[in-house]
């Protein structure tokens, strides 16, 4: 009986939930990134090291949900950071790591929002400028909001 009622919980969550709720897919596997020291003429860097499964995920057009960062003092329709987790949380403002960050290059100028959004577009790792993240979004189309 006890088995039965865990399940029927888990089952109806899923269901009530399951609709409005954004995946973390794209996001745990973008997560299995390790770093290695460098040097450049600034002194010490972290550059990225990205696992055969992030590897496998490059140039493919990908599904990422999250929240839209304001930086550099404003937002820019066109070219946002999405981050998977909250302002107060994310790796500019809180606890998160640059795995957790993306920049999104739309085809499209979106509105800001501080509610948490979905974007689809081609993934493209960055382990070489220091100036982007090591994770870029481009042809990218806002499909949820």
């Amino acid at each position: 009986m006890k088995k039965w009622f865990v399940f029927s919980f888990v089952l109806l969550g899923s269901i009530a939930f399951g609709s409005k709720t954004f995946g973390q897919g794209v996001w745990k596997s973008l997560a299995e990134v390790s770093y290695k020291i460098s040097q450049d003429q600034f002194g010490e860097l972290y550059v990225p090291v990205f696992s055969e499964n992030i590897k496998k995920l490059e140039g493919k057009v990908v599904e990422a949900d999250g929240y839209i960062i304001p930086f550099e003092g404003m937002f820019k329709p066109n070219h946002i950071i999405l981050s998977s987790l909250p302002l107060a949380e994310c790796f500019f403002c809180g606890s998160g790591g640059p795995e957790t960050v993306m920049e999104v290059m739309l085809t499209n100028p979106i509105k800001y929002t501080s509610k948490r959004v979905k974007v689809k577009g081609k993934l493209t790792l960055n382990a070489k400028d220091p100036e982007k993240l090591m994770y870029i979004l481009k042809e990218a189309q806002l499909i949820e909001q």
